[in-house]
């Protein structure tokens, strides 16, 4: 019997249902595998970011070296610590890889960090609740020095890591600290932090100094492991330009030691002091009171300005030298020619000498000046004429910036709006200068009527590939004088260092000649009247040294100095100068025996002349030799041909051969870099001041490969300034204003 066929409508819908899905899977896996897209995101892409890492390589911050490659500023290794909060990173882990315990953890790391133990708890359970890798802890948790990272360490506390980083170090601690200023770690907006400079050089610079970072990018698994066979690529880190200032670290630490110890013994409101070169204009040394240590800013006040460049002082007696160089151009200084010493009138006003307007009776223009009399000023500005003084005052660069390499330079005024206002600014009141200025002035008068512009940067380098990105020479001014002019003050200046009546006399030094102007200003109160009194003025001295060829020009300003009744103002100011002036004058090996009989001498061309005979004719000169290698043909010679060089100065000259190492013993730090440079020696460098060892014994043949180690000692302190022959005796001028 035939039976009947009945179709089954539900097993018809189901092959409808599934094999439509079997089909839908199947057109989308075929879709996808010639796409290579789902949901219009390419598959490759998720799958490279899923196991595509990159780890960022940091670049470090560019250096501040001196003049000689000494550090000033530099990046240094440093830790930053993060705990790592996500459970699953301790799967398949023996040992616990994540914070197991954070109230512990908390308890234990507010011992060791800078955060309270509720702060550091918080942190870590943010971690855990919002399921994060990691945390950190802030600056609290970074610049950690590697022995607090080995103690934290070894407390074992699970999830605790360590990663290193960068800290910005200031290794000469206090140390032209306005000048240089300081650079802060700051968060970026993806959670990473960079040094940022805050002030100073620091942030002047901060783009050239800021590197790039470099990164490495490579692939891994799911918990971070690089996969086998796996090819990495790495983009080098760039560093930050380096910057190579014309500061000579050592001669800033004797401006620095010479100051420390005037503010601990006079106590002054604020001082600022400033060593140039006084051939070239290169800042030697700069910095001011109350400063404060750039690793920890601590002694950061409110003020963060650098008062040698951006703030204005009236000068006092300083200016009279400026004065007397525009009589002498323009022909009307007779040194001889006397005139009334104690009062002179404008009109309704009247000047007075510091004796109260006593004077000395009638006195020669040369001794009014060694006695720093207002009057014989005034009488200057008639024979001179009001505009032809000011004129010179304006070329001598006052009223306008110097035009230095740093920001915010302040101009000062030049008032010369009524009569009164260029009388006393002939003597240095009512008329605003920066330390700087008077600096630049005194080049024209230290360099035979040449004016050097001041700067402090030598040059930027590059140091991913040593190109030098900018490199500043000597800038020569208009001069505002001749030659002649310039001599004649020179030698008045030296006058009043040697003169009975001279207000300078502290300010002589043991074996070096000295010239220069004290100044006693007043200082403004802000509502057109001025503060007066012995512990109440701005005591101020400009100078140079030796006078025979000046080196060195030092600005010396002491604000309110808490002196005592058997002092004058002068004495906090001449102990700073005399300190620093000496012995960077022995650092720079100037003779200080019979200077007053060295002359300059002009280098010759040595190179490709017979050794011996060149080192007697130098030495014939008066000059010391100082020969490295002892082949027959000079190869190179230190200072170069045409450099002026004193009397009893070194030249350093280079043969080929074997190198016997000399005795350094006394050498100086300046001289011991120039004879590793030329020689090539690895000679390794201790201390500062002068060599009172060395590792092996003079005569002793030497390479590149002889490992050789120099130190030095900073030399003694000079010997206390002169004091005042009775207590009765005035030495120091203070300068009043004219009176109704």
């Amino acid at each position: 019997m035939n039976k009947k066929f009945r179709f089954q409508w539900g097993a018809f819908l189901m092959f409808l249902l599934y094999g439509g899905l079997f089909f839908v899977l199947l057109s989308r896996f075929v879709f996808i595998q010639v796409t290579g897209t789902a949901e219009g995101q390419s598959l490759a892409t998720k799958a490279e970011s899923k196991y595509n890492r990159v780890q960022e390589i940091p670049a470090s911050r560019g250096e501040i070296l001196d003049r000689n490659g000494e550090v000033i500023a530099e990046d240094t290794l440093s830790y930053k610590m993060i705990a790592v909060t996500r459970e699953d990173v301790s799967n398949n882990s023996s040992i616990p890889r994540h914070v197991v315990d954070p109230g512990d953890t908390a308890n234990i790391l507010a011992e060791y960090i800078d955060l309270p133990q509720e702060e550091i708890l918080e942190i870590l359970n943010n971690g855990i609740e919002k399921d994060k890798y990691q945390v950190e802890f802030g600056k609290a948790g970074r610049d950690l020095s590697h022995q607090k990272m080995l103690e934290i360490k070894s407390l074992e506390l699970p999830g605790i890591m360590f990663i290193q980083d960068l800290k910005r170090l200031y290794p000469n601690g206090t140390f032209a600290s306005h000048l240089i200023g300081f650079a802060l770690k700051e968060e970026t907006e993806d959670g990473k932090s960079k040094a940022v400079g805050k002030m100073g050089l620091e942030y002047i610079y901060d783009k050239a100094l800021t590197g790039t970072p470099g990164k490495v990018e490579y692939q891994s698994d799911t918990k971070g492991f690089l996969l086998p066979k796996a090819d990495k690529m790495v983009t080098d880190a760039q560093d930050g330009y380096n910057i190579h200032l014309t500061l000579d670290k050592t001669i800033e630490n004797f401006l620095e030691d010479a100051m420390n110890k005037a503010e601990e013994k006079y106590k002054p409101e604020k001082m600022t002091a400033i060593v140039a070169n006084a051939k070239t204009g290169e800042i030697l040394a700069m910095s001011q009171r109350p400063t404060f240590e750039p690793n920890t800013r601590e002694g950061l006040s409110t003020n963060w300005l650098n008062e040698a460049i951006e703030q204005t002082i009236e000068p006092g007696s300083t200016m009279k030298i400026f004065t007397l160089a525009s009589a002498i151009e323009e022909g009307v200084w007779n040194p001889n020619e006397k005139f009334k010493s104690g009062t002179y009138k404008v009109f309704d006003r009247t000047i007075r000498d510091h004796n109260n307007g006593l004077g000395w009776g009638p006195i020669s223009y040369l001794e009014g000046f060694q006695r720093s009399s207002n009057v014989s000023m005034a009488f200057l500005l008639n024979k001179i004429g009001d505009e032809t003084f000011i004129e010179y005052i304006r070329r001598f660069g006052f009223g306008q910036p110097t035009g230095i390499d740093l920001p915010n330079e302040a101009a000062g005024i030049v008032n010369d709006k009524y009569p009164i206002n260029r009388v006393t600014t002939t003597y240095g009141q009512g008329v605003t200068v920066t330390p700087i200025q008077m600096v630049q002035a005194m080049t024209a008068i230290a360099n035979e009527g040449t004016m050097m512009q001041p700067f402090v940067i030598d040059k930027i380098v590059n140091p991913n590939t040593g190109e030098i990105i900018e490199d500043n020479e000597p800038v020569e001014k208009k001069s505002p004088i001749s030659a002649s002019t310039a001599n004649q003050v020179k030698d008045i200046l030296e006058s009043t260092v040697t003169s009975d009546h001279g207000t300078a006399q502290r300010f002589k030094l043991e074996g070096y000649t000295s010239a220069g102007k004290t100044g006693t200003a007043q200082i403004p109160k802000g509502d057109g009247s001025y503060l007066w009194g012995r512990q109440l003025f701005l005591y101020s001295f400009l100078g140079m040294a030796p006078v025979e060829d000046p080196q060195l020009i030092v600005y010396v300003a002491v604000h309110k100095p808490k002196i005592k009744d058997t002092e004058v103002g002068s004495q906090p100011v001449a102990e700073i100068f005399n300190s620093v002036t000496e012995s960077s004058l022995k650092y720079l090996n100037i003779e200080p025996e019979n200077l007053e009989l060295s002359k300059p001498i002009t280098m010759p061309d040595l190179v490709g002349k017979n050794l011996v005979d060149i080192q007697m004719d130098l030495e014939a000169q008066g000059l010391k030799t100082v020969i490295i290698g002892q082949a027959d043909k000079v190869v190179e010679q230190y200072p170069k041909a045409g450099t002026s060089v004193i009397s009893k100065g070194t030249v350093f000259v280079k043969g080929s051969g074997e190198i016997q190492l000399p005795n350094f013993n006394g050498w100086s730090k300046r001289n011991l870099m120039i004879y590793k440079s030329l020689s090539g020696l690895p000679i390794e460098i201790i201390g500062d001041g002068y060599v009172s060892k060395q590792s092996l014994t003079a005569g002793s043949i030497v390479t590149s490969e002889t490992p050789i180690v120099v130190q030095l000692s900073t030399p003694q302190e000079v010997a206390d300034p002169v004091v005042e022959k009775e207590e009765t005796e005035e030495v120091e001028e203070t300068e009043q204003l004219p009176q109704d």
